[in-house]
């Protein structure tokens, strides 16, 4: 008994995995601007809006891997194992764009995994919302095969600003995931600034107000504080001390209001951290040295040098 005749594979442009509301934004940019795109989502039924904009629905996942380079854009890390572990094979030779959210270390266990089965991995970190995808306001960093960047930049610029940062996978996660931090602790501050105020009857739309372009100005300091970590001088003249910049009275200000102090409260506990060392006459910046202690697990194997943007 013969086998039975497979249907010939209708090769795309790119391939998305993953059609939630970034994958979407990803496949559709790509369809405006006049890429041919296969799209598959465990959940049926997401593809139907894409397809009307002229993109080809796959019935599994297989069909997808095996019609052009795959971007999966899926939850988290275990969700991307669970999908291309039965697909593995059919990867074989293809590129794999991962932009799911992953730690550092996830990136470079999924491009260790690729490797296994010889397909060329490629991770972004996207720095952008659904709406930002398709321009120029948006970034998405990458890292791992500088060959499959380079190859499929076209593609990628179509996004968003692109920006390369090594051959180490984990690269470009720990960029964006240093990024969020800063901007999730700032949201934290305002939100724990605004309840601080509540009592008092004061509104967070009426503390926005003044919140924003106070912080907006304070923005301007980023540059001097990177000058004195980057130089590792804590004691430049000119500085406003950790003596000065004692925190304590901001912690007791929130209690008294019923307002939990954590936020503010952990920025305290590294200041109190290099005071009670000694280096309470350096500056604000010298907390650095606190956040230090905790070092990688896994160190990196590509030279800072070798990151560059394109």
């Amino acid at each position: 008994m013969s086998e039975p005749t497979r249907k010939p594979v209708q090769l795309t442009d790119v391939s998305m995995l993953g059609l939630g509301a970034m994958g979407s934004a990803l496949a559709a940019a790509l369809l405006d601007a006049g890429r041919s795109v296969t799209v598959w989502n465990r959940t049926p039924g997401r593809a139907a809006e894409l397809m009307t904009r002229g993109a080809r629905g796959a019935g599994a996942v297989g069909e997808a891997v095996t019609a052009s380079p795959v971007v999966v854009c899926l939850l988290k890390y275990d969700s991307v194992r669970d999908t291309l572990g039965p697909v593995a094979d059919e990867l074989r030779g293809r590129t794999l764009l991962n932009v799911t959210t992953t730690t550092p270390n996830e990136s470079r266990q999924l491009a260790a995994w690729a490797a296994e089965f010889g397909v060329t991995y490629l991770d972004g970190a996207i720095m952008a919302v659904p709406a930002m995808i398709g321009t120029r306001e948006g970034q998405i960093f990458y890292s791992g095969s500088r060959k499959a960047y380079d190859t499929l930049l076209p593609t990628l610029d179509v996004w968003a600003t692109s920006e390369f940062h090594g051959e180490d996978a984990g690269r470009a996660s720990l960029v964006d995931l240093a990024m969020l931090s800063g901007m999730y602790q700032m949201f934290a501050g305002f939100i724990h600034g605004a309840a601080m105020v509540a009592p008092m009857g004061m509104s967070a739309s009426d503390f926005a107000a003044r919140q924003a372009p106070f912080l907006a100005a304070m923005t301007h300091g980023l540059a001097g504080f990177a000058e004195i970590v980057d130089g590792g001088d804590y004691a430049v003249p000119g500085q406003q001390s950790l003596d000065f910049s004692d925190l304590s009275h901001i912690v007791r200000a929130s209690e008294e209001q019923g307002v939990d102090a954590a936020p503010i409260a952990g920025v305290q506990a590294l200041i109190s951290r290099q005071i009670d060392a000694g280096h309470g006459r350096e500056g604000f910046a010298r907390i650095y040295e606190s956040l230090r202690a905790a070092r990688p697990t896994t160190r990196p194997t590509t030279r800072p040098e070798e990151g560059t943007a394109a």
